[in-house]
């Protein structure tokens, strides 16, 4: 994947460094140039600039990122305000760090529903998430398991939980199904919003866009995230 990271502090550089070494195509932004300078080896790019200039973005292939990574710890106002800017200026996913209480309030506001706190959330735990490239979000309980939301497969289509023996082949355990579900507000208009089915039965159906949540180790989740040739190709070599 193609990620940019803005603030190398402990954080964000620790964050750049793992995820180069885990195959990741890392961009590190930062405004100090001594900061730019420790990590410009150890990564794919680096570049110094104030992110709060939103005219200095035309240096940054912010489109053709996959995800970009708001690390910034020493200034909450730059931290919302390179966020508010990246989100003006492309489609790709978004985490941004949190500084206080505040601070995840502006940024749920926004829009930003990817948040972390370095106290809580280590680099190398974050790294793991975001590699898992097929997956919606991600829970890491451990160092082998995971719960993960992951997009339901064309051949789950129109089919009962109870039909569908080929989802036990991936050895996950379905916890829940996130569907959209069309409401009306307060004034009458329809809009489309994301809703939990709770605990689910073998009679339950799943539809088109249904989004699955699901237990299961690492490995497991990941080859459910491959194409179906791909996997059965994995598992003859196993």
């Amino acid at each position: 994947m193609k990620i940019i990271v803005f603030g190398l502090g402990n954080f964000g550089m620790s964050l750049s460094i793992s995820l180069t070494e885990t195959g990741n195509e890392v961009i590190a932004i930062d405004k100090q140039m001594d900061k730019i300078n420790l990590v410009k080896d150890k990564i794919s790019h680096a570049i110094c600039m104030d992110s709060t200039n939103e005219l200095a973005y035309e240096a940054v292939p912010l489109k053709d990122a996959d995800k970009v990574i708001v690390a910034i710890g020493e200034n909450e106002g730059a931290a919302i305000i390179t966020t508010a800017i990246i989100k003006k200026l492309c489609n790709a996913k978004i985490i941004s760090r949190a500084l206080s209480p505040i601070h995840d309030t502006v940024l749920e506001a926004m829009g930003i529903h990817s948040i972390v706190h370095p106290e809580q959330d280590s680099a190398d735990r974050l790294t793991k998430q975001i590699n898992f490239k097929s997956t919606l979000e991600n829970y890491q309980l451990d160092n082998n398991y995971t719960i993960s939301e992951v997009k339901a497969k064309k051949e789950f289509f129109g089919k009962t939980l109870q039909e569908l023996d080929s989802i036990d082949k991936y050895r996950l355990t379905l916890i829940t199904i996130i569907r959209e579900v069309e409401k009306k507000n307060l004034i009458g208009k329809k809009t489309i919003v994301k809703e939990t089915l709770g605990r689910t039965s073998p009679e339950t159906i799943v539809l088109d866009n249904d989004i699955l949540v699901v237990y299961g180790n690492n490995k497991d989740i990941e080859n459910y995230c491959m194409g179906e040739e791909e996997y059965d190709l994995r598992n003859k070599n196993i």
